[in-house]
C-alpha cells in the first residue's frame, strides 16, 4: 500500500477526482514540456458529466495560465476508467506530448504505461508490504502494536510529523467554515447552514442533542468549505472531507485528548482508508458514495475506537460496520455539484462513525463479517451499480430534482 499522505492530502475542493486531480495532472504536464505554450484537454465519462458543477474546467485552465488551454467534455466516448482525461501540449502547432491520465480518486492519478513513482512521491506500493486488514493485525498482535504504530514501522516517525500538519488544517477548516455564512456557489443557491447549527447546540439541554448540533456543525463547516472551493484535507476525498475532522473535533473538546492521541488515531482511520483504495475504491465515479462517505465513515469509526485505546478486534469491528451500512449508496450530486446530498451525507456519516464505535464497546467479539470481506463486497457492488448511480448527475435525486425544478 501507498504512504497515509496519499489518503490525507492538503488542497483545494470541491472534488478530490475532479479538481485536485486535474489541477495535479496540469502542473505535471508543464513541468514535463517546459516549452509548451498551450494545452489541450479532454475530459470523459464521469469528469465530462460533472465537470461543469465540480468546476473541472475552471481549475485546470487555472492551474494552466498563463498558457492557452482549451478543455473539451466527451461524456459519449467509451473510456477504461470513469475519470479519465487525455492532456496535449503544444507548442506553436506542435504537439510536443499526449498522455492519457485517470484520476482515480483522492487526487491520486495515474498516467497510462507509466509507473507512479514517476510523478507521485509517495505512491510506492511497497511502503506498506501488507494489504490486508488480517495480516496486518497478525502482525501487530505478534509484535504488541497498535495500528498507528505499524503506520510508523513503514514509514518513519516523520508521518506523525506530517499527521499533525494535516490535523491543524482540518481544525482550521473547521473553523473557517463555522464562520462564514452566506450561499455557496452554483445554480442551486445551497445557504450555508454549519453557524446555525453550532449556535443551536445549547437549545436542548439534553447531551445526545448538543452532540449531534455540535458533530453536524463541525462535518457541515468542512464540506461547505469544500463545496465553496476551500482548502480542505481528503479524508479520503473531498467529497467525504468532513466526517473524520468533525468526530475528532467533537471527541478533542469533549473528551480533552491531546493533539498527539488525535495524530495517532488519524494514523490508525489512514490505514483503514488505505486498505480500501488497495483493495476496492474510493472513488464516486468507480463505486458510488459508498466508495467515499461509506469509506470516510469507516475510517473515522476506526479512528475513534483508536483514540479510545479499543483493542484490533474492536477498530475492525467499528470500521466494519461503518462500511456495512453504506453498501450501495449512490452518487448522485445535484447539479454536478458537491453540495446536495453530499454535505448532509458528511453529517450524517459523522453520527454513524460515533454509533459503531459504541457497537464496538461491547459487540466485538459477537462479529460475524470481517473488514476485509466489507472491502470486497463494497467494491463489487460498485461494480454492479448503474453508471447513472456514479457521480454522473443522470439518476437519482440528480435526476429528479431536475423534473421538479
Amino acid at each position: 500500500m501507498q504512504s497515509l499522505r496519499e489518503i490525507y492530502k492538503i488542497g483545494r475542493g470541491p472534488s478530490s477526482s475532479h479538481t485536485m486531480g486535474p489541477e495535479r495532472a496540469v502542473n505535471i504536464m508543464r513541468v514535463r514540456y517546459p516549452t509548451a505554450n498551450a494545452l489541450k484537454i479532454t475530459l470523459y465519462g464521469s469528469l465530462a458529466l460533472t465537470g461543469k458543477g465540480h468546476g473541472t474546467d475552471t481549475v485546470i485552465k487555472e492551474s494552466a495560465a498563463p498558457l492557452k488551454c482549451e478543455v473539451l467534455f466527451n461524456a459519449e466516448a467509451e473510456c477504461p476508467h470513469p475519470n479519465t482525461m487525455d492532456l496535449e501540449a503544444y507548442e506553436g502547432a506542435k504537439l510536443l506530448g499526449r498522455k492519457r491520465v485517470y484520476s482515480v480518486g483522492g487526487g491520486t492519478l495515474f498516467f497510462e504505461g507509466e509507473p507512479a513513482e514517476l510523478y507521485e512521491k509517495y505512491a510506492n506500493d511497497a511502503i506498506y508490504p501488507l494489504n490486508s486488514f488480517k495480516e496486518i493485525a497478525n502482525y501487530c498482535n505478534a509484535h504488541n502494536i497498535r495500528l498507528w504504530q505499524y503506520a510508523v514501522n513503514c514509514e518513519g516517525p516523520e508521518i506523525l510529523d506530517y499527521l499533525s500538519e494535516v490535523w491543524l488544517r482540518m481544525k482550521q477548516t473547521i473553523h473557517e467554515g463555522l464562520t462564514t455564512t452566506g450561499v455557496l456557489p452554483g445554480c442551486l443557491g445551497t445557504h450555508r447552514r454549519a453557524q446555525k447549527l453550532y449556535n443551536q447546540r445549547h437549545i436542548d439541554e439534553s447531551a445526545q442533542t448538543r452532540e449531534n448540533r455540535l458533530v453536524c456543525s463541525y462535518a457541515f463547516a468542512t464540506s461547505e468549505q469544500n463545496a465553496a472551493g476551500g482548502i480542505i484535507v481528503t479524508a479520503p476525498t473531498c467529497g467525504a472531507c468532513g466526517v473524520v475532522p468533525s468526530v475528532l473535533k467533537y471527541m478533542q473538546e469533549e473528551r480533552h485528548f491531546s493533539d498527539e492521541q488525535i495524530v495517532h488515531a488519524l494514523a490508525a482511520g489512514g490505514i483503514i482508508g488505505n486498505l480500501i483504495k488497495k483493495n476496492a475504491s474510493i472513488s464516486g465515479a468507480e463505486c458510488g458514495c459508498q466508495a467515499e462517505i461509506g469509506s470516510a465513515c469507516s475510517m473515522a469509526a476506526a479512528a475513534l475506537a483508536e483514540l479510545f485505546q479499543m483493542g484490533l478486534g474492536q477498530i475492525e469491528y467499528a470500521a466494519e460496520v461503518a462500511m456495512e451500512h453504506h453498501l450501495g449508496l449512490t452518487c448522485d450530486p445535484i447539479a454536478g455539484l458537491v453540495q446536495i446530498p453530499c454535505i448532509e451525507r458528511n453529517a450524517v456519516a459523522a453520527m454513524r462513525a460515533i454509533n459503531a464505535l459504541s457497537l464496538a464497546n461491547f459487540l466485538a467479539d459477537s462479529r460475524k463479517i470481517s473488514f476485509d470481506t466489507v472491502v470486497k463486497t463494497m467494491y463489487n457492488t460498485g461494480k454492479d451499480l448503474l453508471n447513472s448511480y456514479k457521480e454522473t448527475s443522470s439518476g437519482g435525486l440528480a435526476k429528479y430534482y431536475e423534473s421538479e425544478d
